[in-house]
């Protein structure tokens, strides 16, 4: 099914849950102040676009597109990223509310989460080779079998990850928050 194609516009201050959002490939637009909370987003295609201060919590993602698609002062949560189209899968993440979302089984190698919270999110055989977590709350957040292979975890919060469960070759932590490495052991760390 072809859809129409709809490029360099604007969305402002728009309540999708009562306005009708056209299902469509959306090429450079921009959407802010928008609200999209269990909207079902299934087949839509995002491309180089970016969402500034919305709502997308709960939304249904089937084969959803989103190829390089920026994400500033969001609220997502329960984001069902692992749902989407994984063909030329791009993500940036600015100061977002990501908590619950699922990566699980996604290809994310060089996202930057940029000041996130990510609590209880779940990247269950994500591969985050080169991702940052650049002051991000991880509190909650699952990784399992997940590749961090060079992975900056310098300035994160509040994560516990298995070192025998992962691959965490090159991958980069500060001497302050290293307990969060240990934390399966039940050693006392002064």
């Amino acid at each position: 099914m072809n859809l129409p194609f709809i490029n360099d516009k604007v969305f402002e201050n728009i309540d999708f849950t009562i306005s009708t959002f056209q299902k469509a490939e959306y090429d450079n637009c921009t959407f802010i102040n928008c609200m999209f909370t269990d909207c079902y987003l299934a087949n839509f295609s995002f491309l180089e676009c970016e969402f500034k201060d919305c709502n997308l919590s709960n939304v249904k993602t089937k084969n959803t597109a989103l190829k390089n698609v920026t994400f500033t002062n969001c609220k997502m949560v329960g984001f069902p990223f692992f749902n989407c189209d994984r063909f030329l899968l791009e993500l940036h993440f600015n100061n977002c509310n990501l908590s619950f979302a699922s990566f699980n089984t996604l290809n994310l190698k060089h996202t930057l989460f940029n000041s996130c919270a990510l609590q209880s999110s779940d990247f269950t055989e994500t591969d985050l080779t080169l991702a940052t977590f650049k002051n991000c709350d991880l509190s909650h957040a699952i990784f399992k079998y997940s590749t961090l292979e060079k992975a900056d975890f310098t300035t994160a919060t509040n994560f516990s990850i298995h070192p025998e469960n992962n691959k965490l070759k090159g991958a980069k932590f500060s001497t302050e928050n290293l307990s969060g490495l240990l934390s399966m052991y039940n050693i006392c760390i002064e």
